[in-house]
């Protein structure tokens, strides 16, 4: 049935695709600007999402690709092993089932649109062969698009995590907190700008490159969709940005989006569980996989995956474990986002909110009307607060298994506080304004599990939004690319420990200490201090990232250990310990080498790793940046700056042509006005073109 299915899809493709709707490329107009950024234009929503297929295909086919394959099982046919894990998990999740099964909740307008985005795909693939990673992807249809999104938002709900900890047979949650997964966003009222515009900074933090990396786009079509902003490989709307009228911004957000179960398990019988009085059996199946090896060659795998009434279900050493995560409840998050590209307004905007079908992420919001607001967003279940949700728990009650979810009026939100600013850097949900602004967490189910602490981002910004009863946008400015860590440092691993620590006990790591407790907790890229504290940060991150507390007080002992570390680590790779923070880490593209500022959770954030040259390589932080100053009428005023630029491949004049710009912390400045995007355009041409 499968091999007939495929024969089937060949045949449609061959026949260019009749059953994706008849659109004409020649009403599709891709502008290019001289950054490269592409505006697509057309009549209506569907050839605009056509075009920003073909469009973003043309920049970087394969990161959508990666996406598809891994949310339709084939991403072991082209990465081997590394793949097939991935495809496992898709298989566990069910995500290609959900699809299918869902796809009738979508509205016929928005299955229009992600048909003409299916179909653009498709027609890119069919132009160029040569640039298909599987052969059997394509032609793909909506349901296989769905799939992918499904798998997506699963893994940012840390269903990837869950299944990794299950299998390692650690069987009780640990914190979902990622910093790499960061991102700062800020509005500001009109009551509180010096000019009489609103604000909004969208900052988000995101590896800079691959299937988790903004890519920058405007749609415009003649049906009054006008947006702006940034979306992920294969994503056929914008994920945030600004319209005409109002824009958004979204953060990692931690409220508890996971629930896992212990099943237990009959004596005799280890497919069978309890549930309630009754004795209910495992589905199991095979999952079937194939596996690229070496020269080609492919082989078939098989791997077991379970299914309980809870959801899917992972077998260890410790027993049975089942979980569920909103994600896999609701497949209309891309909707919802369509439907907050298309808002004209805040209420419009709420009506979309009120959909609850994004499982996660924080929103920040301003509009041309000076509303500015925070949500503290989630796909969040009832829960019976007799149990702890916190905790693994017990899979052998129907009062444990998800019910229904939250509405939007339930979920923390904070709208125009007197404070005349919101934020969210990842911190709490009930700190997202001046104290005696926010919402209290009494009046909240304490079940959603929302997070109640500051981030250095978060208490540093307090600090200096703090010092300006009236806020200019240089001020705003030099706020956004603040790189001073606070006073006391507000990381998950007390840092401040190293700040009391007597030298004299180790006097051959007494030079390094020294360095580290001088520091003046700046992170610009001539800064002594910030690379050494960074190597001993990133050691203890590394070694306790199974840990299952928040707060992880540093015995003495640890903290010379990691200093130790440090030492050697900077004598080996720079034959010195008094090294500058750009001699430590660079934004590396191509041939282009730069130092770069940032450490983790500064608000000028930065990862770096070592790439194959052994550099360390800025991975992950800042990314895609936009700023928007919306004026009481007319068009919004928006810069915008890319980590590199908007193409992936090397051959293209925008491989690299922002990373200047970027390091410098400066932007280009950008439009919404369809006319003025025409008359300074570099290059029109229809897809196929």
């Amino acid at each position: 049935m499968m091999r007939y299915h495929f024969f089937i899809k060949i045949i449609l493709f061959s026949l260019s695709m009749p059953v994706l709707g008849q659109i004409n490329p020649a009403n599709i107009d891709i502008i290019r600007d001289q950054w490269g950024v592409p505006h697509i234009h057309a009549p209506t929503d569907p050839e605009v999402a056509y075009g920003l297929a073909w469009a973003h295909s043309e920049d970087d086919f394969k990161s959508i690709q990666l996406s598809l394959l891994a949310g339709n099982r084939m991403l072991g046919r082209y990465l081997g092993k590394k793949g097939a894990a991935i495809d496992y998990v898709s298989n566990l999740l069910r995500c290609e089932e959900l699809a299918r099964e869902k796809i009738h909740t979508l509205s016929p307008d928005f299955l229009a649109l992600l048909n003409g985005y299916v179909g653009g795909l498709n027609s890119y693939a069919k132009s160029h062969p040569k640039e298909v990673l599987v052969k059997r992807l394509f032609p793909m249809e909506v349901e296989d698009l769905i799939s992918a999104y499904v798998l997506s938002l699963s893994v940012f709900s840390g269903a990837d995590k869950v299944i990794k900890d299950l299998f390692a047979n650690r069987t009780e949650p640990a914190p979902m907190i990622d910093g790499v997964k960061g991102s700062n966003a800020i509005a500001i009222s009109r009551s509180k700008t010096e000019d009489d515009y609103t604000y909004i900074a969208i900052n988000s933090h995101q590896p800079l490159e691959g299937p988790l990396a903004w890519y920058e786009a405007h749609v415009i079509s003649d049906e009054g969709w006008n947006m702006m902003g940034g979306l992920f490989p294969g994503g056929a709307t914008i994920f945030h940005g600004t319209n005409e009228f109002l824009g958004w911004a979204h953060t990692v957000n931690f409220p508890d989006k996971m629930d896992v179960f212990e099943l237990q398990m009959h004596p005799d019988d280890k497919y069978r569980y309890k549930y309630d009085d009754q004795w209910l059996t495992l589905e199991s199946r095979k999952a079937k996989m194939k596996v690229k090896l070496f020269l080609g060659l492919k082989i078939g795998v098989k791997k077991e995956v379970l299914w309980s009434v809870y959801g899917p279900a992972v077998r260890n050493k410790s027993g049975v474990f089942a979980f569920w995560t909103g994600a896999l409840e609701d497949i209309r998050a891309t909707e919802q986002w369509y439907r907050m590209n298309k808002a004209t307004n805040f209420q419009e905007f709420e009506e979309a909110l009120k959909m609850v079908a994004i499982p996660g992420f924080n929103i920040i919001y301003a509009d041309r009307e000076s509303n500015i607001y925070h949500l503290g967003n989630g796909k969040i279940p009832f829960r019976d607060p007799k149990f702890d949700w916190s905790e693994t728990l017990p899979g052998n009650t129907s009062s444990t298994k998800t019910q229904g979810y939250h509405p939007l009026k339930d979920l923390p939100q904070n709208l125009n506080p007197n404070s005349g600013f919101v934020f969210n850097m990842n911190n709490s949900a009930f700190s997202s304004a001046a104290s005696g602004n926010n919402p209290i967490p009494a009046d909240h189910d304490s079940t959603m599990g929302f997070l109640v602490w500051e981030n250095n981002r978060s208490a540093r910004f307090l600090e200096l939004i703090a010092e300006h009863e009236q806020l200019s946008y240089d001020e705003l400015l030099n706020i956004k690319y603040d790189g001073q860590l606070p006073d006391s440092l507000h990381f998950l691993i007390s840092m401040n420990d190293f700040m009391h620590l007597n030298g004299n006990k180790r006097p051959e790591l007494m030079p390094l200490l020294n360095i580290i407790q001088q520091w003046d907790r700046k992170t610009d890229e001539n800064n002594v201090g910030a690379a050494q504290f960074t190597v001993v940060y990133m050691y203890l991150r590394n070694k306790f990232k199974h840990r299952k507390e928040y707060l992880y007080d540093l015995s003495e002992e640890e903290c010379w250990e990691a200093l130790a570390f440090a030492k050697k680590y900077l004598e080996k790779h720079h034959s010195k310990i008094g090294i500058t923070l750009g001699e430590y880490q660079q934004h590396i593209r191509g041939n282009m080498s730069l130092p770069i500022w940032g450490i983790p959770d500064a608000i000028t954030a930065m990862y770096a790793f070592p790439d194959k040259k052994k550099r360390m390589k800025a991975y992950a932080g800042e990314s895609y940046i936009m700023m928007v100053r919306y004026p009481k009428n007319g068009l919004p005023i928006i810069e915008t700056v890319n980590a590199y630029g908007t193409s992936s491949k090397k051959e293209s004049a925008h491989f690299t042509d922002q990373m200047q710009m970027f390091v410098q912390q400066k932007r280009k400045r950008m439009t919404l006005d369809l006319e003025k995007v025409y008359q300074s355009a570099k290059r029109v041409y229809h897809p196929g073109n």
